[in-house]
């Protein structure tokens, strides 16, 4: 197990953290073929400190969401294992993780059932793990209600009366009401308009100092990870590529992956032009991975080790990263 680089001094086992864990699936590519391991996360070492954000980034079909399902406990690790407080989340019940560990996912309309009132919906956990009098429910509704900024009017509304941001509103009070300590955000504002995901990237930073929660932010939005961000874990193809302070990342990339996603985010100054991408071809085949690092078919700076030899690791003093060229 390698040193991990934390944000914040440790005085308790970290909130969450991944001890080499990875998730093979087996997929059949045709009728009469034969079933292909698909090493969706491999290896991955992590850990978030309490009251953190951790943004956990990449291009689609990296790993992101996969290592957020084990997270919150709905998916088992193919090896290693996941601590929650210091403790496997294997030996705990799914309903004991649901009272620490909730997930805000990305469409608030599909995560959300139509046929239930927006009070229904939100006392739904209470209920499931019977919580509370029909009372003290209703009482607590109201109160994560009126803590993610729903009027109380809409008690009695169904999702597709609400507006997306009102929707993703309702979902977060739900994730809430069982007062868990950690929240997992899968792309919680990449189905919103753009003049919405401030208020929503707004209103999970105050309901993180009200609330001392702490935050795994799945997202592909870098502009977004800058503004909430403590550290960041950058994946490639089911590996973990570079992992340090968001500060650190932000200012001074190490890992070429990385420099090429930050190269790539829109900025507001038209005289800029539109970022010139330097990844050259698409992702490489996840069941047929390229020899070597996983990257080198796309990097620029790729030299013949690369070619060859799976890079590890490394500690380079302020962050990890998986180089040759470090």
């Amino acid at each position: 197990m390698k040193d991990q680089i934390s944000s914040s001094p440790e005085k308790l086992p970290p909130a969450l953290e991944c001890r080499d864990v990875g998730r093979t699936f087996m997929i059949k590519r045709g009728m009469f073929a034969q079933k292909q391991p698909l090493k969706a996360v491999q290896d991955i070492n992590l850990k978030i400190n309490r009251g953190d954000v951790l943004a956990i980034v990449g291009e689609s079909g990296c790993g992101k969401t996969t290592l957020a399902q084990m997270l919150l406990g709905l998916l088992q690790p193919t090896n290693g294992e996941i601590l929650l407080d210091g403790q496997p989340i294997n030996s705990i019940s799914i309903k004991e993780i649901a009272t620490k560990v909730q997930p805000v996912f990305q469409d608030p309309y599909s995560s959300l059932n139509p046929r239930k009132t927006i009070e229904q919906i939100i006392l739904l956990p209470l209920i499931v793990h019977k919580i509370g009098t029909v009372k003290d429910r209703r009482e607590r509704v109201e109160k994560y209600m009126r803590l993610v900024g729903l009027p109380k009017r809409l008690v009695h509304s169904y999702p597709n009366q609400l507006s997306g941001g009102q929707r993703q509103r309702v979902a977060i009070a739900r994730a809430l009401i069982m007062e868990p300590k950690i929240v997992v955000c899968d792309e919680p504002t990449s189905a919103l308009d753009v003049s919405v995901q401030a208020h929503i990237l707004n209103l999970l930073q105050d309901l993180r100092t009200k609330l001392d929660l702490t935050y795994a932010f799945i997202s592909h939005d870098l502009a977004v990870v800058e503004h909430l961000a403590d550290s960041v874990a950058v994946m490639y193809l089911g590996r973990l590529i570079e992992f340090g302070k968001a500060a650190d990342i932000f200012s001074n990339p190490q890992h070429p992956y990385t420099r090429a996603l930050l190269d790539s985010v829109l900025t507001p100054d038209p005289s800029l032009g539109l970022p010139k991408i330097t990844l050259g071809k698409g992702l490489p085949n996840p069941l047929s991975p390229p020899s070597g690092c996983y990257f080198h078919p796309r990097c620029p700076e790729a030299t013949e080790e690369c070619h060859q030899h799976t890079p590890v690791l490394k500690d380079t003093g302020e962050r990890l990263v998986e180089c040759h060229l470090h």
